[in-house]
């Protein structure tokens, strides 16, 4: 039977419980536990699938097609366990799923309330495909006090009683601020905050405490006795000089050996941390660095690219070289003033576009395609960012000069146009161009076919492949040839030949463009293939600086 770990917040949102959950999933993980992270996210979007990138961030994209929260990608990146559909709920699901069950009349006539309900409907989410764990972490968006997560609160404190003891155990994350004109660590907030939770049934047996200066002995001892935890479960969590030295922290804190010591488990040996340590021995030591320009839509909030930014970091890990990123509003370069283009693009020893939607910035990405093939400086275009490449050669190198996407209205020229029918594992989809926005993209792990001869079967090792998409335009193969004969190769296509995964320019240093977003399969101790070649043609480039 699994052991239930309960993840709250209090105080202030953005505290870390996501990369909390993720880290202590990590050292369970090293000491041999198998385990499951799962987030409940109490706002009413069915998914973040239409959210704002300023919103909410990036949206994770799972192998079997499900949009979801970004800290599902923190889950993955820390465990390597791969995260599923049933990983992520809001409230907007669940009550979803009860309308649509008392519509059908699946309740016999019952008054539907959230008690037992939407409690019995959390309950069974968080229970659901569990047999063959150790421990499933459970992290409850949003701060204890909010309107939207009391249902979700009373739901675990249900479910507690439900396991029995010694079967689940509380953790709550909250702040103890730093008073500078006081001087003084203020350990108020998380009394108030841990009183609200116990008031509304759970009591935390684990308090992870973030604060900008070390936690003296004496706040320890006061939050415990007031709190009502032991003192060694009062842990610190100070910030750290990269996530990825957090799981060390936390374990140097003793986190690991208190949530067992919570569940009556004796920690025994210490578990194995080496790959940790590379990595941040990696990170804090390197050999070098490169400058990579992501030229984007939505860089006015990195947690729009946070996958991204992760796979560009594992890149420089797989290199032992610190990376760079310049952020670049792709707007900036829609003024076709080449010269401030160079400016901007010139100290970047790459340049990478990423994935987006809408016309905005889409002239200042094509721009900087055009700079990159160009001066031969690296490109890597994602999803979006091959679009673009694939309008920038048509143009030219091909001679259409009307090239466009029907993304951005009605053009003689779809080199890219909006996809209708594809085939999955389920069988052929089809999708309207006025149907609902929500989940009818391409989305999830698809196969794909490289060519044998090609520079991205070299980078892969292989001929076929499996990776995550999320879009509903795709690249005309009725252009194929006409690009193809301007040098852009279609180095990768969908294994019935229909639609274009990969294409790339051989007679260039490196340049690669995907359909597909490999940064949300990449990992610390498993950079993706794609990112880690894409550095080390960087650090080729800055050599010839």
């Amino acid at each position: 039977m699994a052991r239930f770990i309960f993840i709250t917040g209090g105080v202030v949102s953005s505290l870390g419980k996501g990369l909390m959950a993720a880290s202590l999933a990590a050292l369970l993980q090293a000491r041999g536990y198998r385990v499951r992270i799962r987030k409940f996210d109490p706002y009413l979007n069915v998914d973040p699938g239409t959210m704002s990138p300023y919103q909410h961030g990036e949206v994770y994209v799972t192998d079997d097609g499900a949009e979801t929260d970004l800290d599902l990608g923190h889950y993955e990146r820390f465990t390597g366990v791969p995260s599923r559909q049933s990983d992520n709920v809001t409230s907007g699901r669940i009550y979803q799923q009860i309308i649509q069950r008392e519509r059908r009349g699946d309740y016999l006539g019952a008054t539907v309330q959230v008690i037992p309900h939407v409690t019995d409907a959390i309950k069974q989410f968080a229970q659901a495909e569990t047999e063959d764990l150790d421990f499933v972490l459970c992290e409850i968006g949003g701060t204890v006090g909010d309107i939207e997560s009391l249902p979700f609160i009373e739901a675990i404190r249900q479910l507690k009683n439900d396991l029995g003891r010694g079967n689940s155990i509380s953790i709550h994350v909250t702040l103890v601020p730093y008073i500078s004109a006081a001087g003084e660590l203020k350990t108020k907030p998380t009394q108030h905050s841990v009183r609200e939770l116990a008031a509304l049934g759970v009591q935390p047996d684990v308090l992870v405490c973030r604060c900008e200066q070390p936690l003296p002995e004496g706040e320890r001892a006061k939050i415990a006795l007031f709190c009502n935890v032991p003192k060694e479960a009062v842990i610190p969590a100070l910030d750290a000089k990269s996530i990825y030295a957090v799981p060390l922290q936390y374990h140097g804190e003793g986190l690991d050996a208190e949530v067992l010591k919570a569940f009556g488990i004796l920690p025994g040996l210490a578990p194995d941390l080496s790959r940790w340590a590379e990595i941040v021995d990696r990170l804090t030591n390197p050999e070098g660095e490169v400058t990579v320009g992501v030229v984007g839509k939505y860089v006015g909030l990195q947690d729009a690219y946070k996958s991204l930014n992760e796979a560009l970091v594992h890149g420089g890990i797989a290199n032992r070289v610190k990376v760079n990123i310049d952020w670049i509003d792709a707007e900036l370069f829609e003024s076709d003033d080449d010269a401030a283009i160079a400016a901007r693009l010139e100290p970047c020893n790459a340049i990478l576009v990423p994935g987006a939607f809408g016309e905005r910035g889409a002239e200042g990405k094509i721009a900087s395609v055009r700079f990159a093939r160009e001066r031969e400086i690296p490109y890597f275009g994602i999803c979006f960012g091959m679009q673009m490449a694939c309008v920038e050669g048509a143009r030219d190198l091909a001679g259409i000069k009307n090239a466009s996407s029907t993304e951005f209205g009605p053009t003689s020229e779809p080199v890219v146009g909006m996809i209708t029918e594809w085939m999955s594992a389920d069988g052929i989809q089809t999708r309207e161009a006025g149907g609902d926005m929500g989940g009818t993209m391409r989305l999830g792990a698809y196969d794909a076919t490289l060519d044998g001869n090609s520079v991205v079967s070299s980078i892969y090792g292989g001929t076929h492949i499996s990776e995550r998409h999320r879009h509903r335009y795709e690249v005309n193969t009725a252009y194929q040839a006409a690009l193809e004969k301007g040098g852009l190769v279609f180095s990768g296509m969908s294994p019935d030949g229909m639609l274009p995964e990969i294409v790339e320019r051989p007679d260039h240093p490196w340049f690669v463009g995907v359909q597909f977003h490999p940064e949300l399969k990449s990992k610390p101790f498993e950079p993706h293939p794609l990112f880690a070649s894409f550095i080390e043609a960087a650090v080729k480039q800055s050599r010839l600086v």
